[in-house]
């Protein structure tokens, strides 16, 4: 927590630039009529009931300087959290992410047991390191909030820049509990125990002594050596599965296990630091992976505690978060650490690239982030033939209680590049086409620079609605403009997220006719792990993305498309 106090505040952006960034956004997913009427509600917005929303957002802001405009947690007004808390859907494919380790490089760890034995002792450790307060505050290397950095203690001189860490104290110990209407985050420290299930039994056991210190390992060893030996069949009503309902459904259930007695049980559940699940299949491939660590049959599974760390027959492991108290970035650090140390609707299919990565693109000067995305409008546009609304996840850790910020990677410069390479391939030279792809990475790159900085359209838009709706207030033209509800119906849903710790991540669609997609650029190779329902076909939109890639590097090598 030592830079904690220096962090900057996430700004509040200015109306005018928000209104000009959403309707730059706006301008590939609309034809010239529609765009018209958008910017004209756009424009009466800024001039009217935008700008008093926008100064009522400012003067909260400014009333509570220890937090966030988006994090801000005063009745009745909190964006971020109630967005998450709120949301009545399952937390299950709707909200929990997952994200696998790498296996051991040591093939006898990779053993079941010895290696649920040893990610309990690495996560304790972590824990430990971070209540006694001596966990190294996270540090990025570059950022691309460069000057902007002065106040924090000189770090900018030594071109190392410290994140928010106030999401860390709900890692352990922390679960959502179901309750009418909103859900609450629930945290008790003096949890010393583990929650272990397996066939959809629980067991728990102590993990830290009377001391506050780590249990001897061979103590966990002996204690999961007797869960995993346990012969106790599983239960005909796996309990596990209630938190994969809807949270009003699981909210009334939960009440009427709690008036038959079962209080206490569940404290033990929501108390425990982390829950572990041992499961008992071994793991076929990357898409059984995905299956089984994103959602499983929910038998074996407490999808609300703050994380779970699910460890397969054969030693595949992985974490399954729940997302609203905290974001992928604090997950990894605790990944990395600990490495260093209706659902059957849902298809998951995997590829990897081979045949170029950061290093060609950084030869070429441009931004593997920028061409992984390009690639996605290619291979959606040569799939359906459209261009669609586009998210990208992008953190705001670099400010005190940032969470994220969205980049939108559909543009008109990747619309005009996606058409040429798709649909017009012989029609530009090999150079018009490398500086299509330069102008591409260049715009993307300035999205992602305005984003990390705080400074999208979406997060704010996002709170104004919110602030209005608290008001009771009528929402104005550009909520219920359908273009606003286009934009937001994110059909391509995009997050990466790379780490030597990590082989793959990945999350369902936020959409019914939506594609979820993972992914990673590696030095030379770039992989995707995407999901979604019946409504799309995921094979075939991974063979456009493969095709897009292979033309995008044909060209970079100097080859004209054939």
């Amino acid at each position: 927590m030592h830079y904690q106090k220096s962090l900057p505040r996430l700004p509040v952006p200015k109306l005018e630039d928000t209104i000009r960034r959403y309707l730059a956004a706006q301008r590939p997913l609309l034809d010239d009529d529609q765009f018209r009427n958008t910017e004209k509600i756009a424009e009466d917005f800024k001039n009217g009931v935008g700008k008093q929303l926008h100064e009522e957002l400012v003067v909260k802001d400014k009333n509570n300087k220890h937090t966030s405009y988006i994090s801000v947690q005063t009745t009745p007004f909190s964006p971020w959290f109630d967005m998450y808390l709120s949301a009545r859907d399952s937390v299950v494919l709707n909200f929990n992410p997952f994200m696998s380790f790498n296996p051991d490089p040591k093939p006898e760890y990779n053993d079941q047991l010895i290696r649920a034995t040893n990610m309990v002792c690495s996560a304790v450790r972590f824990m430990k390191t971070l209540r006694a307060g001596i966990l190294e505050p996270e540090i990025q290397k570059a950022h691309p909030l460069g000057s902007l950095l002065v106040s924090w203690y000189g770090a900018y001189m030594v071109n190392a820049y410290p994140l928010d860490m106030s999401q860390y104290f709900r890692l352990f110990n922390s679960t959502r509990l179901p309750k009418q209407g909103r859900d609450e985050l629930f945290t008790d420290e003096k949890g010393k125990h583990l929650l272990v299930m397996r066939k959809g039994n629980l067991y728990a056991f102590d993990i830290i002594d009377r001391d506050g210190n780590l249990v001897k390992p061979s103590e966990i060893h002996s204690h999961l050596n007797y869960i995993l030996s346990d012969e106790t069949p599983a239960p005909t009503s796996p309990i596990g599965v209630l938190t994969s309902e809807n949270r009003d459904v699981w909210a009334g259930l939960r009440e009427k296990l709690i008036a038959n007695g079962n209080k206490g049980l569940l404290q033990t559940i929501d108390s425990a630091l982390f829950c572990l699940c041992l499961d008992d299949e071994a793991m076929k491939d990357h898409i059984h992976t995905s299956h089984n660590m994103l959602h499983g049959d929910g038998l074996n599974r407490w999808y609300d505690k703050s994380f779970s760390i699910i460890v397969a027959k054969d030693g595949n492991a992985a974490i399954n978060f729940e997302h609203s108290w905290g974001d992928g970035v604090a997950v990894l650090r605790f990944q990395n650490e600990n490495f260093d140390a209706a659902v059957s609707k849902l298809t998951i299919d995997a590829m990897e690239f081979k045949k170029g990565g950061k290093e060609q693109l950084k030869k070429s000067k441009l931004s593997p982030d920028a061409i992984a995305q390009l690639a996605f409008q290619m291979g959606f546009l040569r799939q359906y033939g459209q261009t669609v609304a586009t998210y990208e996840s992008c953190s705001t850790a670099a400010f005190k209680h940032g969470r994220t910020e969205t980049i939108r990677p559909a543009t008109v410069h990747t619309k005009r590049c996606s058409h040429a390479f798709v649909n017009e391939p012989g029609k530009h030279s090999v150079e018009e086409l490398k500086a299509m792809l330069n102008e591409c990475s260049k715009y993307h790159g300035q999205l992602t620079k305005e984003a990390a900085m705080g400074q999208g359209f979406d997060r704010h838009l996002f709170a104004m609605r919110y602030l209005a709706n608290t008001k009771g207030s009528a929402l104005h033209g550009l909520y219920t403009d359908p273009a606003y509800s286009s934009i937001n119906h994110n059909i391509l849903s995009t997050s990466t997220l790379t780490s030597p710790a990590v082989s793959l991540g990945g999350f369902a669609p936020v959409v019914p006719d939506g594609f979820g997609v993972g992914y990673g650029v590696h030095d030379d190779w770039i992989g995707c792990n995407v999901s979604t329902y019946p409504a799309r076909n995921v094979h075939e939109f991974l063979q456009c993305v493969h095709k897009s890639l292979e033309d995008i590097f044909t060209v970079l090598e100097g080859k004209p498309l054939s």
